[in-house]
């Protein structure tokens, strides 16, 4: 009993001395694993500083760019009511109109044309869709449905209101009309079998107008417009004979 412990005792010292022994004849080892570690922290935060790096240039770029996009929607109200104020003035107005008025309307137009410029300077521009061209739900907002058989079904057909975007991104869709292939008449019948049928027609005998009933005498009137018959004046036996003669 007492030499198996002392035997265990005199075991447990000599295994951390083996691994110092081999620790230390062998420290090249142990200098390229502390290498290989620093060098993979190393790359990982490399890679994470250009991450971060290429992540903010890019908010950096989109704060320049959609910054103003808050601003540039509510000055589109003001582009939208100066459209509309030159559309209202045709040229024959315009023609008839004094000096005065053509250097408002002048006026006017060259400051519809700035206002598109400075928005078209902050990257917002104007978009207006081609009629006939296709719906595209994410520049256009359908409005209404027009009966159109000239135009392919799903196109546009009529445009209400131009769109705006800003940078690539849609400020506001086209407001926009979509045409709707009217349904096609049904196909005409072979001429064979619309002459078949006018035959048929023609083969089934005409119905005969009803006759009146005869009236055999003709100074009476027919029975259906004779007048009803008078009420009969009846007796009353409870009444006396005077009030009767009377």
């Amino acid at each position: 009993m007492t030499d198996t412990t002392a035997r265990a005792d005199e075991a447990a010292p000599a295994e951390p001395e083996n691994a110092a022994s081999e620790a230390a004849a062998d420290p090249m080892a142990v200098l390229a694993k502390e290498a290989a570690d620093m060098k993979d922290r190393l790359l990982r935060t490399l890679a994470e500083m250009e991450n971060l790096r290429r992540r903010t240039e890019r908010e950096v770029v989109d704060a320049r760019l959609y910054g103003v996009t808050n601003f540039a929607r509510d000055i589109l109200a003001v582009a939208d009511n100066m459209e509309r104020a030159m559309k209202a003035l045709d040229d024959g107005i315009r023609a008839q109109a004094d000096a005065g008025v053509k250097a408002l309307l002048d006026g006017v137009e060259l400051t519809e044309r700035e206002l598109l410029k400075v928005l078209e300077k902050h990257g917002v521009r104007k978009f207006e869709p081609q009629q006939g061209g296709k719906f595209d739900p994410n520049l256009h907002q359908a409005m209404y449905e027009v009966p159109d058989s000239s135009l392919p079904n799903g196109t546009v057909a009529k445009v209400v209101q131009a769109g705006y975007m800003i940078g690539e991104r849609v400020l506001r869709p086209a407001l926009v009309g979509v045409a709707k292939a009217r349904p096609k008449p049904p196909p005409a019948p072979p001429p064979e079998e619309a002459a078949a049928k006018a035959e048929e027609l023609a083969k089934e005998p005409a119905e005969e107008p009803s006759e009146a009933p005869a009236n055999d005498n003709p100074g009476e009137p027919a029975p259906d417009t004779m007048d009803e018959p008078d009420i009969l004046d009846i007796p009353n036996p409870l009444r006396s004979p005077k009030s009767r003669s009377t």
